[in-house]
């Protein structure tokens, strides 16, 4: 639209009006200041959610998340991207070597090692425990698919040894360990009322060991001898999913526990376990222990700790 500069009235022109350019000049650079500095905070990012918050405090100094983080990662961090790279690794590994793992074969591996060292995989839910073991069956292949090993020499073994696949039943158990019978009352209170069984592990439990796992203790038999015999015989009596009563344990402390599965009791025959045991004596005639890293390079593997 286009403006007259010259209107008429009456046949009359208007006198023009001399604009005041100072105030006007000031009121351009405040406005022009204003969208400077609205741009500039524009491009930069809003603070994250949770940058500063405190999540403790001791004598009125905070710990922040930040620090507690941080902290997490340098405690925990390196390890569990160990893990993950290592899976991913060996998963690289099965398709080059076209190694099969079978369910049938890792049910085999969580058994032996629950009668043997139920220990070894507590503080792991199912499904990591049994990619840990999927990929330490295709490591233990991969390094044994050269080795020869003669079916007699097998055959040996087994019966030699028939009695380590002859297992006994088994309870994955976690515990939470008190001084009182006043305090495991409580904590049996507040599991009936819907409080979580690890949780109060980590924050009540004396058993430093399985306090930090959620009380996870692993599998237990009745050969365990490094669990009071008193959690070993209340846990044979439970069903799958069950929390006990109060145990008292031998040392005067108190106890509850809780079975998450129940493994019954199986015997191998010879054709079950033959290429697990083919597998483990090729392994003892490697020169040397050797873990997955060795494939790092083989597959390209990097990550964020460097070397």
């Amino acid at each position: 639209m286009r403006y007259n500069h010259s209107p008429k009235m009456g046949g009359e022109q208007l006198p023009k009006r001399k604009l005041k350019t100072k105030p006007l000049l000031v009121l351009i650079g405040v406005l022009f200041g204003f969208n400077i500095l609205w741009f500039i905070g524009w491009l930069i990012p809003a603070k994250p959610k949770g940058v500063g918050e405190e999540v403790a405090s001791v004598s009125g100094q905070p710990i922040t998340r930040e620090q507690w983080m941080m902290a997490m990662e340098k405690e925990i961090g390196r390890e569990t991207l160990l893990n993950l790279v290592n899976g991913k690794v060996m998963e690289e590994a099965a398709k080059r070597y076209a190694i099969d793992v079978s369910d049938k074969e890792i049910d085999l591996e969580i058994a032996l090692i629950r009668s043997v060292d139920g220990r070894s995989y507590s503080g792991l839910d199912m499904k990591t425990l049994r990619q840990k073991i999927r990929s330490n069956i295709i490591l233990e292949k991969v390094l044994s698919k050269d080795v020869v090993i003669k079916e007699e020499e097998v055959k040996k073994f087994y019966d030699e040894n028939e009695s380590l696949y002859n297992l006994l039943a088994a309870y994955r158990t976690s515990i939470i360990v008190v001084p009182t019978k006043k305090e495991a009352g409580q904590s049996l209170e507040e599991l009936a009322q819907g409080s979580s069984f690890d949780v109060l592990a980590k924050e009540r439990s004396k058993d430093l060991s399985s306090a930090s796992l959620g009380g996870d203790i692993g599998y237990i038999n009745e050969s365990t001898d490094t669990i009071d015999k008193a959690v070993v015989e209340t846990a044979a009596k439970m069903k799958e999913g069950k929390t006990s009563e109060i145990i008292k344990l031998s040392d005067g402390s108190f106890a509850i526990i809780h079975v998450s599965e129940v493994m019954t009791g199986q015997s191998f025959q010879f054709d079950e376990v033959k290429e697990h045991i083919k597998r483990e004596l090729a392994i003892e005639q490697l020169p040397q222990s050797v873990s997955t890293e060795i494939f790092w390079k083989e597959f390209d593997a990097k990550w964020f700790y460097g070397k």
